[in-house]
């Protein structure tokens, strides 16, 4: 596989810890969601494309999607993954890089419906994505459960994902920073305890909240 670009991952890391050496990023913030758009972020135009050098090229036909960990083990295929329950969304999105982009309008599979149909073990606590490019991220099963907004998309703008946003699938939790949002998603691993993913290991914040600034540290 295709190694990561050390050069984009450093710029990446730097330009977000940049906002924890000004003094916020503690994840203590109580900061009330007033404002639409969460302090420190700019309105983007387009949808930036934000990625670690890699752009894994998937046709839905070589997709699927693995389910391991703490749940009956299944895979799904693309025709799989189009059979459970559809929902269309319009949401904004913010990433921890400053940009932020208003009424995105996604469609996919709700976190909710998600997780009815893979029925992970009842002392399930995490869940880790796992991506084609090789990254992942982590998210505690109770955040994802508790935000109506969470999915898995296929469709961005009433057309298919493009593959440099991370199609034919990709995670959608527009509650919190963008890099909890994993593009090319290839497994959901339910896990009985927490586990760090690619950018947590290097510093950045284990929630991720950008109304409180939970950035890297």
């Amino acid at each position: 596989m295709t190694q990561p670009n050390e050069k984009l991952i450093d710029a990446k890391q730097k330009l977000a810890e940049q906002r924890s050496a000004k003094g916020i990023g503690t994840g203590h913030e109580s900061a009330p969601k007033k404002d639409r758009l969460p302090p420190g972020q700019r309105l983007a135009s387009g949808f930036p494309v934000l990625d670690l050098g890699i752009q894994p090229e998937i046709t839905t036909t070589d997709w699927s999607l693995e389910i391991t960990g703490a749940a009956e083990k299944r895979t799904f295929k693309w025709d799989d993954f189009l059979k459970l329950p559809q929902t269309k969304l319009t949401t904004d999105f913010h990433c921890v890089t400053t940009w932020s982009i208003y009424d995105a309008k996604v469609e996919g599979v709700l976190w909710r419906d998600f997780l009815a149909a893979v029925k992970p073990d009842a002392a399930a606590t995490h869940v880790m994505f796992h991506s084609y490019d090789g990254y992942s991220t982590n998210l505690p099963l109770q955040a994802l459960n508790a935000d109506p907004q969470a999915m898995l998309i296929h469709a961005f703008g009433g057309q298919p994902l493009e593959r440099i946003h991370g199609g034919p699938v990709r995670g959608w939790v527009p509650t919190l920073y963008a890099w909890k949002s994993a593009k090319w998603v290839k497994g959901v691993e339910f896990m009985l305890k927490d586990k760090r993913g690619f950018w947590e290991v290097r510093g950045y914040h284990n929630h991720g909240d950008p109304w409180k600034e939970e950035v890297p540290r």
